[in-house]
């Protein structure tokens, strides 16, 4: 039987739950002419395509009840199922392992092929990489300083440049200086997610491959990998935050013997060094009594919060009080410079206003103060606002008339795969990241996002791309989801604005949604010397 054929037999009420509830409302809202049958079969097709809904159990079941009883039978005999119950009971309770001759039995069945599953070798947890890799003016400013800095007592110190400014080339730099220097010592990466840790580990091997002055060991340590201590001495070792804490929980001897080697520790997104998931590893790492590491903390926002100084107080105490920040004579703000080198691009910043019916009650605005950021209830509300949602489609719309690439920050996960279909609908190359996009698929999306085409293309996301994303020739961005952290504005703000000489864009725009009685910010400009009197 045909997939086609099957999803034909599908009545409104049946197409309308496969797509959803909240991507059919708000078509209704736009143009309820959208609306037939025919299109939402279209739709469903090329969203999900007919391989990936015979792969979602929920989707699957909602499928096999559409089969005539004949059409039914055939295929639990092709299956082989038990036989003693209902047709179409067994059928929706089976089981389908990647790869397996039940699966390749159900797709031929539907005239369709299997998936393959693609197998991608992984990096080994050691490589040895060969010992150019140039600075900008600025960049080398920076080295000098926190070199400086860190051969003083306390050898402690925080690296404060703007997001696009070369951070993590300072930070390379910074390391193979030192590797040189020291040998054979251990330099320890520390971050908070495996993407920006693969992408720390493979930015040294192309440095050190200018900069090195021997063979030295790459070590990753994160997700699925493991360490053999007795291997690791000399080069880096960039390890994942809940790898290292895992591991330092089980066994406080594995970081301390990692110490007794280690002659210099960076943090990456230095502004969460106090949190309780760090203080347990830069604790045995840099506080133990051993010849302490020089201790280096790398961020775009030299805080935690915007409002709590106690706070931020105490991240500045922890660095005791020495930041290096970016210094260009005549410039007030770095940024300044940045923009007018081409660097950065110069940005527009717009508020985008809008009607919509969420209104906050007093309740909720006590919640809203008394919280680090805004509660995950009030989110939702805001990603099913119809009104709110219809004011954010039209400006994309305007967006995509001057702008090639295009991020979107969503409320929710449901509220990114909403506005990406609604996108699609509207015959927009459209895309939806979130946590619950496999990772494989979201690799190809985000590939094919950085891709230098002509077409226009919307990435919509929530909570994976403020961090470890990179895609210079994105130009726009709409900032969807309030948020009382600039530390997280920022990050989202960065994520649009590289310049001509870093691969960016002349100019960029960045338009926020603005929610009534709920905080915001103004740009990264104004945020990047927010913190500058709690380092005094």
């Amino acid at each position: 039987m045909r997939f086609e054929d099957l999803l034909s037999r599908a009545d409104d009420e049946t197409l309308q739950l496969i797509l959803g509830q909240a991507p059919l409302k708000l078509l209704l809202t736009l143009d309820a002419q959208l609306v037939t049958p025919q299109r939402i079969r279209e739709l469903i097709l090329n969203i999900y395509s007919a391989e990936s809904l015979l792969l979602s159990s929920e989707k699957r079941q909602i499928l096999f009840d559409l089969l005539p009883k004949e059409s039914a039978e055939i295929l639990h005999r092709v299956l082989r199922l038990s036989q003693n119950g209902n047709t179409f009971h067994e059928l929706k309770l089976a089981q389908f392992r990647r790869g397996s001759e039940r699966e390749q039995a159900m797709f031929n069945f539907f005239g369709l092929n299997a998936p393959v599953r693609e197998v991608h070798e992984q990096t080994p947890a050691t490589h040895f990489s060969p010992g150019q890799y140039s600075l900008f003016a600025h960049q080398r400013a920076a080295v000098r300083a926190v070199t400086c800095a860190l051969e003083e007592n306390p050898n402690r110190v925080m690296l404060h440049m703007p997001t696009g400014a070369g951070k993590t080339r300072v930070a390379m730099s910074i390391i193979a200086d030192h590797l040189r220097k020291h040998e054979p010592k251990l330099v320890i990466w520390l971050a908070n997610s495996e993407e920006l840790c693969e992408q720390s580990a493979s930015e040294f091997e192309s440095a050190w491959s200018y900069l090195g002055n021997r063979d030295i060991g790459v070590y990753r340590f994160w997700g699925n990998r493991g360490l053999a201590l007795d291997e690791v001495h000399d080069g880096l070792l960039v390890g994942g935050l809940a790898k290292m804490y895992s591991a330092t929980k089980q066994q406080l001897e594995f970081i301390m013997e990692l110490a007794g080697r280690t002659s210099l520790v960076i943090i990456d997104e230095a502004h969460s060094a106090i949190a309780k998931t760090y203080q347990l590893i830069l604790d045995a790492l840099v506080r133990m009594p051993h010849p302490n590491p020089a201790l280096l903390g790398l961020t775009a926002t030299p805080g935690r919060t915007w409002a709590d100084i106690e706070i931020d107080e105490e991240l500045s105490e922890f660095f005791a009080r020495r930041k290096v920040t970016l210094q260009i004579e005549n410039y007030c703000n770095p940024i300044d410079y940045l923009v007018s080198e081409q660097y950065l691009a110069q940005v527009n910043y717009s508020p985008l206003y809008h009607d919509g019916g969420t209104e906050l009650s007093d309740s909720d605005i006590r919640k809203v103060q008394n919280s680090f950021d805004i509660p995950d209830n009030i989110l939702k509300r805001l990603a099913e606002d119809e009104l709110r949602n219809l004011a954010i489609i039209t400006k994309l719309e305007e967006l995509a008339k001057r702008h090639k690439r295009i991020l979107v920050f969503a409320a929710t996960v449901t509220h990114a795969d909403v506005l990406a279909a609604v996108l699609q609908m509207k015959g927009y190359d459209a895309e939806s990241v979130t946590a619950n996009t496999p990772g494989i698929l979201r690799s190809r999306m985000i590939e094919k996002f950085k891709q230098n085409t002509p077409e226009v293309r919307i990435l919509c996301n929530f909570g994976v791309l403020t961090t470890g994303f990179d895609a210079p020739l994105t130009s726009a961005a709409l900032i969807a989801r309030p948020t009382k952290s600039l530390v997280l504005y920022s990050q989202m703000v960065g994520r649009a604005i590289r310049g001509l000489r870093v691969g960016g864009n002349l100019s960029a725009e960045i338009v926020t949604v603005v929610d009534y009685n709920l905080p915001g910010f103004g740009s990264v400009s104004e945020a990047f010397n927010n913190w500058e009197d709690i380092w005094e």
